[in-house]
This record gives C-alpha cells, structure tokens and sequence, in this order.
C-alpha cells in the first residue's frame, strides 16, 4: 500500500479559472473512486481568514508586510489538516497555496525572499499546475476587477513573479528532493473541456499514491 496520498495544487491569475477547474478535478478523482479534499487559500472561514477577507473586499486597510504575514498564517493553522487528509490517504487538492501569496506581495514591490521566508517548511505540493492565462484574456471572463488585484498591470507583474517561482526548485535535499516537486504550466485560455483533460494528463499518474514522505517548501533554507 503507498504511504500516502498526493498533494495537488492549482495555481493561477485572478479569473484564469481555478475554482472552476479545481472542482472538476475533485468530481474526477471522486468518480475514479478516491477520497479528495478540497481546499482553498485563503480560508476565509477562520479568524485570520476573515481578517484577509475583508481587506481583499477593500473593506478594510492593512500594511504589505501585515496582510502578507497574515496569508501565510492562514496557511500555517491548517498545514496539520493537510498532513493528516494526505497521511489517511485522501488526495488534497487546493485552490491557490504559498505560490500565490509570494507572487501577489513580491508583484505589489515586496522583497521575493522576505515573501518567501514565513512560508518556508509548509507540506510542499508534489504536483503544482500553474493555469496561464494572459491578463487581457482574464479581463474578458465575468467578475473581473471586484476584488483589489484585479487589474491588469498587477497581474502581469504577478505572473512574472510565477514564472520565477515555476524555474526555482521548491523543496527537497538535492537532486532527489528537486526530482519530486513537479511544476506544470496548463495553457487556461483554452476552452474548459480542453483544460480539464489537460490537468487530468498530469494528475492521474499520481492518484494511486505515493511512497515518499511529505516534503518541506524550500527544505533547504530550514
């Protein structure tokens, strides 16, 4: 029997699709017959969570450094919940991670490393699927420019800070740990059916587990 189960993350700009894709990869893995849990970033449902939810709605203000700092909180106080989902053997898949809260605060003029530092030691994903969207393309999709990074000179600034963070190991001990982190780009201005096949291509050499140990971001900055 594998150790555990995969962890799987979708990543992506505002509007690329990511909610909508995440759960038709749920539907898939349930259907297939696996257990799956959903998780999305940030949890707006906690206390911290309800903190970022009311600044992400222009709601209230808070410092660069303090909502960042805060993103990654909401990160920490359920990283246990993914350890245990992926230990009882139920894939996690979820909806933006620390990827995104590096790419936002490093796009707004915040030093990457010091974006990167708070995150440091969360379960790393074993498969990150960046949905690439241009901005323009995400402008034509319904909702756009209702929450604060909705436009399109910061998502373009935001999606440069992603192609540095796909080209950079994630986590691991050398060669053996960077062999484990998979970042795969999944061109998201196609049509729905044709990315959800795409994502599915990567996913299911997954699903029947893993035998590895839970790996660390940037294990070797701990």
């Amino acid at each position: 029997m594998p150790r555990r189960a995969p962890f799987i993350v979708v990543e992506g700009l505002d509007r690329s699709g990511k909610t909508t894709q995440t759960a038709l990869l749920c539907s898939q893995l349930e259907k297939s017959g696996h257990r799956v849990a959903l998780m999305k970033f940030p949890d707006r449902t906690t206390a911290i969570g309800k903190m970022i939810d009311s600044y992400l709605r222009s709601q209230s203000e808070l410092d660069d450094h303090a909502i960042h700092l805060l993103f990654s909180a909401n990160r920490w106080e359920l990283s246990h919940q993914i350890e245990s989902h992926l230990e009882s053997n139920t894939i996690v898949v979820c909806d933006r991670y620390a990827f995104s809260g590096i790419a936002f605060s490093a796009a707004k003029g915040l030093s990457y490393e010091w974006c990167r530092a708070p995150d440091i030691g969360l379960p790393a994903p074993d498969l990150t699927l960046f949905l690439d969207i241009t901005p323009e393309k995400a402008r034509e999709r319904g909702g756009y420019g209702e929450e604060r990074y909705e436009k399109e000179e910061m998502q373009r600034k935001v999606r440069e800070v992603f192609g540095r963070l796909g080209s950079e190991p994630r986590h691991g001990n050398g060669e053996e740990g960077e062999r484990k982190a998979s970042w795969v780009v999944v061109n998201a201005g196609k049509d729905q059916e044709s990315v959800s096949a795409d994502i599915w291509r990567h996913v299911e050499g997954l699903v029947g587990g893993l035998d590895e140990d839970i790996a660390r971001l940037w294990a070797e900055k701990l």
